[in-house]
């Protein structure tokens, strides 16, 4: 497993190397006097850490993790030098992507590491801690604390890169002699967005909150209030940066000479936009639009104006995504899962003016008890409580329930029933043992993920393991094969046609998953290499789950290609399609660049991240499209997204409501340095 400071900044899969990984019985046995922590959620536990020193001075970590079907074994053995920083490091064990084998060595003056994507050397002449790619959480919990014992909290990183670490906010957790005060502070240099991390009054590693959380053993139930505790705090600086970087037009604001992307559907050149007070007032041709005189006037000549992009799946993480999403022209997402709490919460802030983000649609991910119980999942343990859930998502201002792989497939039709009678939209995974037809049967107005929707096609055994590894080794292994115009797919793509079922395909994911080896450069993330954090552009490099040993890469790539052509089907046959990435909404125009390889124009691709959403949530009555009486969320980007779709990658001015933002400033807050580079 990567560092978690970053697997939850990018929201993406486990690595590993081609190597044979560590057996798990091979692996080191926490000695008695170790620290013991529990990986928790507020669905359950997750898995178990521990960390020690052993009497020679080796810091040793161990860690297995059960996460969603995906099994995560490994350990670390690390000694430090005079300095008191890495000098030598193993990491060994298994990830669902294979080896996760990792070794870091300081000697006469070099430095040298092989990680599961890469290798590397640096001459070592002052002091730098190396970051490691992967293994257990020791390894995170060791840097932070030599981080607050730097002087001025500032540490030089290896392969590159510098962390920082401010304190942000105090908590007292446990009850009697268990009580104890813990100090937050906010890390910066290992994410492209600050981190928060507890530790205890002597500057030691306490725990880490970020969607899954790490606790010490007899702490667990402090979750929820370290989670509230730094939510709070970070909330503060969320609030300043407002009116910072979202500006009120002091009147109307024209758009002039520039390409459109109008009425939901095509591109116009030689156009002009006028917005006021937050409203499209005309939309035509320059030479037959009259500007206002007192308009702010922004000359497009030689760039377009679409709508506000929007991530149909997009888990939003924190405050700090905010920004960055903006400034990736994502004016709006459905959220389809996540944090209650926090997702009522940004809500309310947002609405009040605290908070900057693009407008959220969110749905209530409701799942089963299980070992593969989702993270941040909603808990029903009975068909009555599922309908409660979904009472309570009505009343709590969510647009949608998403129900998940756990969830027991007899429940689904009285839940969805349920769901539509408060006006709720349904989707998700399929639950185990479950088809896309029998969902769609019981109540599914959408399935989630292109790799569900061909579940159709898979064998029973398959299907039964669809909640854990299953979903993904299935179609790896048969869809390569699949004959989309003979059943049983044909039947189903002229059922999600004629009945009007959603696809949120997330082919960023599926590629992913099945197309890269280590070392390659993921094409979702290449036009933002140099813009972000070392440590996080070495996970561009990550390759797809590990293969099996029956199969080749070839033979996954030839599936992908297949899941890819399903889409292209499905949008042929008629099938609503939504762009969305699962991810962090830097894959979102990779997304679009994969449908139109499917045979999309760029058009139909865009209308997918745009209009297509917008009716999905109910929302394109007013907004969604460049059209006059819509509301004004709109993107100005350098260059013609008609002819090259990755162009909507280079934005220059963000309007949401009406209000105007500036590209690049947002990709500042955002911990984008730069803007993408363009394609060669």
């Amino acid at each position: 497993m990567r560092a978690p400071f970053v697997v939850f900044a990018l929201c993406l899969a486990l690595p590993c190397l081609a190597d044979t990984p560590a057996s798990t019985e091979s692996l080191a046995t926490p000695s008695a006097q170790a620290q013991r922590f529990s990986i928790v959620s507020t669905a359950g536990k997750h898995g178990t850490s521990a960390r020690w020193v052993t009497a020679d001075g080796t810091h040793m970590g161990r860690e297995s993790i059960l996460l969603r079907g995906m099994v995560t074994e490994v350990d670390s053995s690390a000694t430090v030098g005079s300095d008191g920083l890495l000098q030598r490091l193993v990491v060994r064990g298994h990830t669902p992507n294979g080896d996760a084998g990792e070794t870091f060595t300081v000697k006469d003056g070099t430095a040298q590491w092989k990680s599961p994507v890469d290798a590397g050397s640096a001459p070592y002449r002052t002091p730098a801690e190396y970051v490691a790619f992967g293994g257990p959480f020791d390894l995170n919990a060791e840097l932070v604390e030599k981080l607050l014992a730097a002087p001025d909290k500032m540490l030089a990183l290896l392969p590159g890169g510098k962390a920082r670490a401010e304190k942000l906010t105090d908590a007292t957790v446990g009850d009697g002699a268990k009580k104890k005060q813990v100090t937050a502070y906010s890390v910066t240099g290992l994410s492209n967005t600050p981190v928060p991390v507890w530790v205890d009054a002597s500057g030691h590693f306490f725990g880490f909150v970020n969607g899954l959380a790490w606790l010490p053993e007899g702490y667990e139930s402090a979750l929820p209030v370290l989670e509230k505790a730094q939510a709070d705090a970070l909330a503060q600086h969320a609030k300043a940066i407002v009116p910072q970087l979202l500006k009120t037009p002091a009147g109307p604001v024209a758009f002039t000479n520039v390409r459109a992307f109008v009425d939901g559907s095509r591109f116009a050149d030689g156009q002009t936009v006028v917005v006021e007070k937050g409203v499209i007032t005309a939309v035509g041709d320059t030479a037959s639009i009259t500007v206002p005189k007192n308009a702010q006037v922004i000359d497009g000549k030689g760039k377009t104006l679409v709508p506000g992009l929007w991530d149909s799946h997009q888990h939003v993480s924190d405050d700090a995504s905010g920004p960055m999403l903006l400034s990736l022209g994502i004016t709006s997402v459905r959220d389809p899962g996540n944090i209650n709490e926090q997702t009522i919460s940004r809500a309310q802030r947002r609405a009040k003016g605290e908070l900057l983000g693009p407008h959220v649609y969110p749905s209530m991910l409701i799942d089963g008890k299980g070992p593969n119980t989702a993270q941040v999942a909603t808990v029903a343990t009975s068909q009555a409580e599922a309908i409660k859930l979904a009472d309570k998502a009505k009343a709590d201002g969510f647009t949608a329930i998403k129900l998940y792989g756990t969830f027991n497939p007899d429940w689904v039709k009285a839940t969805a029933a349920e769901a539509h009678k408060q006006g709720l939209h349904v989707h998700g995974h399929l639950p185990a043992g479950m088809r896309p037809k029998e969902a769609i049967d019981d109540g599914y107005d959408e399935i989630t993920h292109i790799y569900f929707v061909m579940m159709q096609a898979m064998p029973d055994d398959v299907v039964k393991a669809s909640n854990g590894m299953g979903r993904f080794e299935g179609p790896g292994r048969y869809a390569r094969n699949v004959d989309l115009d003979k059943e049983p797919m044909k039947s189903l793509i002229a059922t999600m046609a004629q009945k009007h079922i959603t696809s949120d395909p997330t082919l960023v994911i599926a590629e992913s998953l099945y197309v890269p080896e280590n070392g390659d450069l993921s094409p979702s993330y290449a036009p933002f290499v140099g813009a972000l954090p070392p440590a996080v552009e070495r996970g561009f490099r990550q390759g797809g789950f590990t293969v099996p040993k029956d199969l080749t890469r070839a033979d996954y790539r030839a599936s992908f290609a297949k899941l890819q052509a399903l889409v292209g089907a499905m949008h042929k046959a008629g099938v609503p399609i939504v762009a969305g990435t699962d991810g962090t909404g830097l894959e979102l125009v990779r997304e679009l660049e994969l449908y139109v390889q499917a045979g999309f124009t760029n058009a139909e691709a865009l209308a997918s991240a745009t209009i297509a959403t917008a009716h999905l949530v109910g929302a394109d009555a007013h907004t969604g499209s460049i059209q006059k009486g819509k509301n004004a969320d709109l993107v100005l980007v350098d260059g013609n997204p008609s002819v090259n779709i990755g162009d909507l990658r280079h934005t220059e001015m963000v309007m949401m409501d009406g209000k105007l933002m500036d590209a690049s400033a947002l990709r500042t807050e955002g911990g984008i340095s730069k803007r993408p580079a363009w394609e060669e």
